[in-house]
């Protein structure tokens, strides 16, 4: 039987430019679908939302799809649609490669093809590697699950201002996230 050679962090980056993404999942090379323009957009509201308050209050940064590594040997890199780093967790000078800490809140957005599984393993992963706080955005229900823990969001409907301890001071309206109709 033939061993399987597992991928590193650094393999990640050394792959050819070949237009598709990536994510590597204990030394596994994961392909990732392309988002949807619905979900590009929601992804785009809440980075210009939050970027804003983040940038103005001087809290950290805020990443579109930037590669995190969350464990070595084997190595795990994902990339959450929009992320937050509180500036104390944040290098200086930056990575041009992966960030080696955690974001202090990662944000998934549900597509139509993502499993149940696959979207508690992404949580688990998150909140295991260090991040305060994972937002699973769903757009079909028009609604944000805050995961500070694996199996118990606090869940925020469109009607309703989500706010988060993560981000302090960061609120906003849950419709303001997703295009109208």
């Amino acid at each position: 039987m033939a061993t399987r050679t597992l991928l590193t962090a650094d393999d990640l980056l050394r792959l050819p430019k070949d237009g598709k993404r990536y994510e590597l999942v204990k030394g596994e090379l994961v392909e990732m679908a392309p988002p949807g323009c619905e979900h590009g957009e929601i992804a785009g509201r809440i980075a210009a939302l939050l970027g804003s308050f983040v940038l103005r209050q001087g809290l950290g940064a805020v990443l579109v799809e930037a590669g995190f590594l969350l464990t070595k040997n084997p190595d795990t890199v994902r990339a959450p649609d929009v992320a937050f780093v509180a500036r104390e967790h944040l290098p200086s000078p930056r990575p041009k490669g992966y960030h080696t800490v955690s974001p202090d809140v990662a944000v998934e957005i549900l597509s139509p093809n993502d499993t149940f599984r696959e979207v508690q393993e992404r949580i688990e992963a998150w909140l295991s590697a260090g991040a305060k706080s994972v937002w699973l955005v769903d757009p079909d229900r028009r609604r944000v699950m805050v995961y500070a823990h694996p199996h118990r969001p606090q869940v925020f409907e469109a009607a309703e201002t989500l706010a988060d301890p993560a981000v302090p001071g960061f609120s906003v309206q849950v419709a303001e996230l997703f295009p109208e109709g």
